[in-house]
């Protein structure tokens, strides 16, 4: 094996990316970037049947989107073609540690469960069919793993013979990932600990086909807040939807960084670059992390608030409304900035200006309407519309009639966006202009 530290990414393109997988990638990625080592993406792309049309390109395109860039790329069923998963089948047959089995494969629910571990064939001398491994009685199989810096173990007469080759030539993950993590020199394997009950399948491979053992590690599984672990069913864990709901690159990889690692001065914020520089695999943790959707916010808004208003601007333009113009938007982003935790809340943050908000009853009482029409009365007489005009004639107002500038302030802000939360009113009323800010007010006046 190369002292060269090489690691790799192995997705299987039957669905969106789930944020663990994005997890997986990252730490690969930096555990061998940060020792000048190789990345390696290998799709496993052997199950034909669960397969969905374009999930590979869309993975390739979200790991470059990360800059998550891979020295070298392989597809597993055009290995498939070389034949070299059958070929390593067919040497564990002569071997004698696998059979053929030609049985029809039976789902769950057929087999009722079954707790059998030994298949009937294996010792029938079969000469086609699907091939399986051919799992020793009593033998004590047993590695380290990286990540959780223990031994782990098992007892063969636990382990049931598995499927490696199907009927069809095509090798199942138990085969070809053995195959190819020694073909491709990988060193290191980071995969989720969900696959720790094949490991042992793996380890036997691994000794029967006398191929160097890599290091394996198994990454914590990351916990849904309501319970369990974070479902890829669940639409607002893949990738893709939470880019969708205005999560930026950036902040969606820094918190997966620290969803199952933690540097030694508890920093929080890292750039891609940083994040190599500092990436300890000892700092991999063995207790499940939360999917903690207030933490994700918290990022998106430090990012969003770094990024200058042009570019904020770009960025907020699909949950604008159609028609709106670049330079509208920009004018506003610089006073919802701060209030934006993801892009998609542009669209309710900037109602005001698109659009007259909707009716507020509390707006109805007396109070309120005496500071509406006090507001409506100054800001009538301000022939030129600037914001220090504005300002003036409004604390005038307030100074004039005693009114409390915190209720009056929020009469008016109600007026213009149907809210209590807003941006700030007086730069608004600015950009809302005078016509659309006396028409927000006379409605509640009428």
């Amino acid at each position: 094996m190369s002292a060269k530290v090489r690691t790799r990414f192995a997705p299987s393109p039957t669905g969106p990316l789930h944020i663990g997988g994005l997890r997986t990638a990252l730490y690969s990625f930096a555990l061998a970037k940060h020792d000048a080592g190789d990345f390696i993406l290998r799709i496993e792309d052997t199950d034909k049947k669960r397969e969905v049309p374009g999930s590979r390109e869309k993975i390739e395109e979200l790991l470059k989107l990360f800059g998550l860039n891979w020295d070298e790329h392989y597809v597993q069923s055009e290995r498939a073609k070389e034949g070299v998963y059958k070929k390593a089948a067919e040497k564990l047959i002569s071997q004698g540690h696998a059979f053929y089995c030609d049985c029809k494969a039976r789902n769950a629910k057929e087999e009722g469960f079954s707790k059998e571990l030994r298949d009937p064939c294996r010792d029938k001398g079969k000469k086609e069919g699907a091939i399986k491994l051919k799992v020793p009685e009593g033998k004590m199989i047993t590695f380290k793993d990286f990540v959780l810096g223990k031994e782990v173990s098992w007892n063969s007469t636990e382990v049931s013979d598995t499927t490696i080759l199907k009927s069809d030539g095509f090798p199942t993950y138990h085969l070809a990932v053995v195959v190819d993590d020694n073909d491709m020199g990988i060193t290191h394997a980071l995969r989720g600990h969900d696959w720790m009950p094949s490991t042992p399948i793996h380890i036997l491979v691994y000794e029967y086909l006398d191929y160097a053992f890599p290091q394996i590690g198994h990454l914590t599984d990351i916990l849904d807040p309501e319970g369990g672990k974070l479902s890829k069913r669940k639409g607002s864990t893949s990738v893709e939807a939470l880019l969708k709901e205005g999560y930026l690159p950036e902040a969606i990889l820094n918190f997966v960084m620290l969803l199952g690692w933690a540097p030694k001065d508890n920093r929080e914020l890292f750039s891609l670059e940083e994040f190599v520089k500092a990436f300890d695999p000892k700092g991999l943790q063995q207790s499940n992390p939360v999917f903690n959707r207030d933490k994700l916010d918290w990022f998106n808004g430090h990012y969003i608030r770094k990024m200058p208003d042009s570019e904020l601007a770009n960025m907020v333009m699909p949950f604008a409304p159609k028609g709106v113009v670049k330079d509208e938007i920009i004018s506003i982003v610089s006073l919802v900035k701060d209030r934006i935790r993801k892009l998609s809340d542009f669209s309710s943050l900037a109602v005001g200006y698109f659009e007259d908000p909707p009716t507020i009853p509390e707006l109805e009482s007396a109070e309120h309407k005496k500071h509406l029409e006090a507001a409506a009365h100054a800001l009538e007489n301000v022939d030129k519309w600037e914001k220090a005009l504005i300002d003036s004639a409004l604390m005038e107002v307030i100074k004039k009639n005693d009114f409390n500038t915190g209720d009056f302030f929020m009469s008016l802000r109600m007026a213009q966006f149907g809210s209590r939360t807003t941006p700030p009113v007086n730069d608004s009323l600015l950009i809302f202009g005078k016509e659309k800010t006396l028409r927000s007010i006379r409605k509640y006046l009428k």
